[in-house]
């Protein structure tokens, strides 16, 4: 057989190239078996790559780079509609609604509330709609989670249902309330890396093999 490397000749068998030190293409784990006395027939060659089916867990960090890329894109998103209506409505609209804030009439005050809540509102919803919406679709993740190769999945490892992003999203109020972020930072030492929102909703966020 040849090295895919460098083409020199190598005995059948050989795990890596005598000429450039590379990994031979198709040698597997069991050819290391044949080779090797029958004591050491279950140890694994040195350099063998893991199977592609192993589960590998993202951990803390690899999962806040995400959340600042999507907070990142969520929040461009809101600056460019609030652009959008300021252009429609106008600038004067607004310098004129400031400066009836100042009088005594109660309206003024009562209307700012509740252009505040609807906006909260409207945030939280189309936040909502983003995380489960894009966790549960083909994707299996939002754009900071598809930037990084991140997936959420069950505890299968199988795609969750949009009932069950949903449960994962509002979770994270009950995470939120955990003092020191603890919640959170529970996905840097828990076994499966789950932050406390994953085990209630029992999702895991596995990186692509």
């Amino acid at each position: 057989m040849f090295c895919s490397s460098c083409g020199a000749t190598v005995p059948d068998g050989t795990a890596f190239c005598g000429s450039c030190g590379r990994p031979i293409v198709g040698y597997s784990i069991s050819q290391s078996s044949a080779a090797s006395p029958a004591g050491a027939a279950a140890m694994p060659a040195a350099g063998v790559i893991a199977p592609a089916g192993t589960a590998i867990y993202a951990g803390f960090w690899l999962r806040f780079v995400a959340y600042l890329i999507d907070s990142a894109i969520i929040w461009v998103a809101a600056g460019i509609i609030i652009a959008l209506i300021v252009g429609i409505v106008g600038i004067g609209f607004f310098r004129n609604f400031a400066g009836q804030m100042n009088t005594p009439n109660p309206v003024f005050p009562a209307a700012l509330l509740t252009l505040i809540f609807l906006f909260a509102g409207v945030l939280i919803i189309a936040t909502w709609l983003y995380f489960a919406g894009m966790e549960s679709s083909e994707t299996q993740g939002t754009l900071g989670k598809m930037a990084l190769a991140l997936i959420v999945t069950d505890m299968k490892g199988n795609r969750i249902s949009f009932g069950r992003a949903s449960g994962r999203f509002f979770a994270k109020i009950i995470t939120g309330m955990v003092p020191l972020a603890i919640g959170y930072i529970m996905a840097g030492f828990t076994e499966k890396k789950q932050a406390l929102h994953d085990m209630i909703a029992s999702c895991l966020v596995m990186r692509k093999s």
